[in-house]
């Protein structure tokens, strides 16, 4: 899958595509995608996604599929004492 981006909107870098992570809330949950194909300026890393792309993640993520599970640790920065 290659798509054309142009020009980064943001600083006008070339976008170029990858498969990226994409973390994603929905309905108070985390997911974590894996290979999703971006556009991803080389300047600034700004990411871009096709209609397609975005779309796809929409249904997946509304999916019971699920490739494996994580445990993510959370912090709370209000509780951070500088030393």
């Amino acid at each position: 899958m290659t798509h054309e981006y142009g020009d980064c909107y943001y600083c006008g870098g070339k976008v170029t595509e990858k498969l990226i992570e994409v973390d994603f809330r929905w309905n108070g949950q985390l997911y974590l995608f894996e290979n999703v194909p971006a556009g991803v300026c080389k300047q600034c890393g700004e990411k871009y996604f096709t209609a397609e792309v975005s779309e796809n993640l929409d249904r997946l993520v509304k999916s019971p599929i699920v490739h494996r599970t994580l445990t993510v640790p959370v912090k709370n920065y209000t509780l951070f004492e500088p030393e």
